[in-house]
């Protein structure tokens, strides 16, 4: 029972009281913080649920018209008309130019990967947080990107010597040698305020001289730091260990500057249901921002402890020293605009959850833009959210009008709070740049996401007819128009230079030679940021802003047509085409089995992101934008008769055996299997049987109701 404390009005669970009152406001009262709060939440809930109203009014009118309309072959031009009529689609706004002033150059000038990590656990967060500077050599040697994998227990010699000669290969391409091959170098050298490397052949300059911007010693350790694409690379010459023993100039380690930004997520890959969940998320967050958060954990058989990296200082070239940041810079998602929290209560009821989110990890982040030394954030002085699952251009702007209320509150200057629209739901896509323009003096960032796209699709045309299969949808038409789309918006509000123009997510953790030939292609694209899932995998990432120049690309994309509208909102339907039986049931199958894996995790553990071994046994990063595709597709093909509640239901049952016999060395999991009666497999029956008459088609609400069910028979 969460016991309440009266504040203003609002009953607030206590925890939650404490935390902000003792740990996270500095430079505001508590008095006034609670005044400014309850003020916001009268002011401003009545709008949240006319905005959630009118997207209830939107799919419903999209609902009858497509009902209306079966048997007929589908008529995009048709929709177009019907989607202005009820203002689902509105006018492009005139040319504009976002005016974001105060942003921090991760964001604004350096192109490279962005993670994504639940802040709910502190050890991935700081994770994230240190993944600045990766190591090259530990990325190919531990991973697939390299053929084979190391024998042995200790270190493999030709192991280490493979990945001594792709990394060669980078640096040849990255930061050339003049008239010469980095795999030819018997030593680096600095030479006053040069780089240069001695071979066989005599001594050679960096093809780019300027390229050398300093150097640091430590002991026998030393690290030249080189530029490129305004990233950075540092050779570490070490002939001490058993890789630069080898190696004919001692280069022990070939250290990337890779994840540029990290999102700390307060969403999707979080599992937070009630006040106690809410104020572990911003208890972490608050350590990230005043810089003393850190785990204890056992590696290995012994017990480390992680903090926050510090910055990197080098003799610069010119005398003096160069600081570099030694964190990547941190932006934080607060969830949408759905959900409610029973951590504050406004009379008797429910608040928005991402009105706290808002307050309060704004609020935590003035420790960062209140400091005078230590390891900082945000050196321009910004704060920078990320808000997702908004539909169109009047929920962006209830977010602005959100933020610029909390930054009344504490007293920050307008427009502090920076704001990254991720475009993942389909009336934002089809009004992207009307949706930029509500907050153009915030926007910082704006990004596809396949995945929670792919599931909105499919809702809002739920009764358009069945859809085609989830892994056809990549080459689907309008999964292009979307991608060209987002990158089409950015460009043409002058997002190069002011912020990200962002790709989603690489699902396979384990994939990583698969990732370097397939996520290049994003900063092809003209993307300047692309998430990853892991430190590993945004080293590895890292190389290909090396071998794109983003800025170029970007150049080259902005004169070329926009995507096609028409495109864009032509649904993915199966069109009278027939499935095969055996498409049909390796599908459902495939869909349900991974709904269970992540659901039992999500439910009964609160794990809300994981690596979740997939039908093969293969495994995959889920969060809740996976769940929601798979879910909505089987919603999908059971309104329209491809599948049965019967097979549904058998599938679950077939599927929950083997999800059970994947987690059997787990302790704390709980098996579904025989009685099919736990609260972590009625939410995904819920999940498909529920799917098209759930809000959007998101999970989050029956995810959220059975959590709690699942944590109050753990509590009995």
């Amino acid at each position: 029972m969460t016991d309440y404390v009266d504040r203003h009005g609002l009953s607030v669970a206590a925890p939650l009281a404490a935390l902000i009152e003792n740990e996270v406001l500095t430079g505001v009262s508590a008095d006034d913080f609670w005044r400014g709060y309850a003020a916001l939440l009268r002011d401003l809930v009545p709008e949240n649920r006319r905005l959630l109203a009118e997207r209830d009014r939107l799919q419903a009118a999209i609902d009858e018209w497509h009902a209306a309309r079966v048997g007929q072959p589908y008529d995009t031009a048709a929709e177009i008309a019907f989607l202005k009529e009820i203002g689902y689609l509105v006018p492009e706004p005139a040319p504009f130019t976002i005016g974001t002033e105060n942003v921090d150059p991760e964001i604004c000038e350096i192109a490279g990967p962005q993670l994504v990590v639940p802040v709910s656990n502190a050890r991935f967060a700081l994770n994230a947080a240190n993944a600045r500077w990766g190591s090259l050599y530990d990325a190919l040697y531990g991973t697939d990107a390299l053929p084979g994998a190391p024998k042995g227990p200790g270190y493999d010699p030709q192991r280490g010597a493979e990945a001594v000669a792709w990394a060669a290969d980078f640096l040849d391409r990255a930061v050339p040698l003049e008239g010469a091959s980095h795999a030819d170098v018997t030593a680096y050298r600095r030479d006053g305020d040069a780089f240069v490397a001695d071979t066989k052949a005599g001594t050679v300059p960096l093809a780019d001289p300027a390229g050398f911007v300093g150097s640091r010693t430590d002991g026998g350790r030393t690290g030249y730091v080189l530029a490129h694409h305004n990233l950075h690379v540092e050779l570490v010459v070490d002939p001490s260990g058993p890789v630069g023993a080898a190696h004919p100039a001692g280069l022990a380690d070939v250290v990337l500057e890779a994840a540029i930004t990290a999102i700390q997520d307060c969403e999707d890959s979080v599992a937070a249901v009630d006040a106690e969940d809410k104020v572990l998320v911003y208890r972490n967050w608050l350590g990230l921002m005043n810089g003393d958060l850190e785990e204890t954990f056992e590696k290995g058989g012994r017990m480390m402890t992680r903090r926050l990296n510090p910055d990197v200082t080098l003799d610069a070239v010119g005398g003096g020293t160069l600081t570099l940041p030694g964190r990547a810079l941190l932006l934080v998602r607060n969830v949408g605009h759905l959900m409610t929290t029973d951590a504050v209560l406004l009379d008797g009821e429910e608040t928005p959850e991402g009105m706290l989110d808002a307050a309060v990890t704004v609020a935590a982040a003035m420790h960062d833009l209140n400091k005078t030394s230590g390891p900082r954030n945000s050196r321009a002085g910004s704060v920078y959210v990320v808000k997702p699952k908004m539909h169109g251009p009047e929920e962006v702007a209830f977010a602005d009008t959100l933020y610029g209320r909390v930054e009344e509150i504490l007293g920050l200057p307008k427009n502090t709070v920076k704001l990254g629209v991720m475009d993942e739901e389909r009336r934002t896509s089809a009004n992207l740049l009307a949706a930029m323009a509500a907050t153009k003096d915030r926007l910082v960032f704006i990004n596809t996401g396949f995945l929670d796209r792919t599931g909105d699709e499919i809702h809002t045309a739920m009764k358009a007819g069945p859809v085609i299969p989830k892994t056809e949808m990549k080459d689907a038409p309008w999964l292009k128009a979307y991608e060209d789309g987002n990158v089409d918006a950015g460009l043409a509000a002058g997002m190069r230079g002011r912020g990200q123009i962002g790709k989603g997510m690489w699902a396979k953790p384990d994939a990583m030679a698969e990732m370097l030939e397939a996520k290049i292609g994003h900063p092809m694209a003209g993307a300047n940021t692309a998430w990853v899932p892991s430190p590993t995998a945004a080293t590895l990432h890292a190389t290909h802003y090396h071998q794109v120049d983003v800025k170029a690309r970007q150049e080259e994309i902005a004169s070329r047509a926009p995507a096609s509208k028409t495109v864009l909102l032509t649904p993915p339907l199966l069109a009278g085409r027939n499935l095969e039986s055996e498409t049909v049931k390796r599908a459902l199958d495939d869909s349900a089995q991974s709904m269970l894996g992540y659901v039992v995790r999500w439910v009964d553990q609160g794990i809300g992101c994981s690596k979740v071994p997939d039908i093969n046994d293969v495994g995959l990063m889920e969060d809740r934008a996976t769940l929601r595709i798979s879910a909505q597709l089987l919603a999908n093909w059971l309104m329209h008769g491809v599948i049965t509640e019967e097979e549904v239901d058998d599938a679950l049952r077939r599927m929950a055996v083997k999800v059970d016999a994947q987690n059997a060395g787990d302790p704390a999991y709980r098996a579904m299997a025989p009685g099919y009666d736990g609260p972590a497999f009625a939410a995904t029956r819920a999940l498909i049987l529920d799917g098209a008459k759930e809000p959007s088609g998101y999970t989050e609400p029956i995810l959220h109701r059975y959590r709690r069910t699942a944590k109050k028979m753990e509590s009995v």
